[in-house]
């Protein structure tokens, strides 16, 4: 695993280059005094990718993937596994491309997240019970029909994608501290992670999962990849049993540290985010806020902290 060429501050600038126009610039809002989280101190933007096109910052990896294949393995069409949000921004890829799009959904998946692919001109299939069963579905599809798969954080490009996050929240604000980032498979926090400790080794990388689903948590703990038996969470874009080693790879060299949130802080949090700033959010989206709003992450007086609202939904509102 230490083998593993980590994604370089060339892929993330070209990516940006990749997907400008494409998905969107999405804005850095401050937070006024008074909206600080309690128990927070310092001073809060937050990256709203809630705003961006598909709802989430999802668009950016599938769109940087597209744009990095060839003619050829466009033209076959392209297939994922999803729980919804990677989903979407594959079904956008394809949407933008003019080609079909295959998404794999597990049975739990929201049956709106279907309707809204359906939308973008994908297909959407309810095949397994979790990520992963969908997952072997969509790979065997892959191999047999000849269809181009796009992995949801385990390739290069999106990684890439998703960090073009953190050049635009260092173009807005370059003397944030900390950047606080929920986890799923992890490929968000390794791109946002590896592209602002490329640019600015000092700010500070904070991750935050579900008590329920802590992958990340416990592999960084094991200084390996850990499978997690069960997963008790109801933030299922957050509910990764397993992460891969190109992305540990990413998130072990560069992460400061992981905290976890129950789903009843995120769903406090969101409800927060409703009440003070009028954002409609999926509880991965209040993860963040769940751990400024709790003190698992306690920053300092005068520190300027960075949140990622990343993605739009109403589960978070009960």
């Amino acid at each position: 695993m230490d083998q593993i060429k980590l994604v370089g501050l060339d892929e993330f600038r070209a990516a940006a280059r990749r997907i400008a126009g494409a998905v969107r610039r999405t804005p850095l809002l401050a937070a006024a005094p008074t909206q600080m989280p309690a128990a927070a101190a310092g001073e809060l933007t937050l990256k709203l990718e809630c705003l961006q096109v598909t709802g989430s910052f999802k668009a950016r990896g599938a769109v940087n993937k597209l744009k990095s294949l060839g003619e050829a393995e466009i033209g076959r069409g392209l297939v994922t596994a999803s729980g919804g949000n990677h989903g979407l921004g594959v079904a956008y890829a394809g949407w933008l491309a003019r080609v079909p799009a295959r998404i794999y959904l597990p049975t739990s998946a929201p049956k709106a997240k279907a309707e809204k692919l359906k939308r973008w001109g994908a297909q959407a299939v309810f095949a397994g019970t979790d990520w992963y069963e969908s997952n072997k579905i969509a790979l065997a599809a892959a191999e047999r029909e000849g269809l181009t798969y796009i992995h949801p954080f385990a390739d290069r490009a999106v990684i890439a994608g998703q960090g073009t996050i953190a050049l635009e929240i260092l173009e807005d604000d370059p003397r944030v501290d900390s950047v606080l980032v929920a986890i799923g498979g992890g490929g968000l926090i390794a791109g946002v992670a590896t592209a602002l400790k490329a640019l600015q080794p000092r700010v500070k990388v904070i991750g935050v999962e579900p008590t329920g689903a802590a992958t990340l948590f416990e592999s960084l703990k094991a200084d390996r990849i850990v499978e997690l038996k069960e997963i008790k969470t109801l933030a299922g874009t957050l509910a990764a049993r397993r992460t891969e080693p190109l992305t540990f790879a990413h998130v072990r060299q560069n992460v400061d540290d992981i905290v976890l949130v129950s789903d009843e802080e995120m769903r406090a949090a969101a409800e927060w985010l409703w009440f003070e700033l009028g954002l409609s959010v999926e509880l991965s989206a209040a993860a963040a806020i769940a751990a400024l709003r709790t003190g698992r992450y306690k920053p300092h007086e005068k520190e300027r902290i960075s949140v990622i609202v990343c993605g739009a939904g109403t589960d978070g509102l009960g």
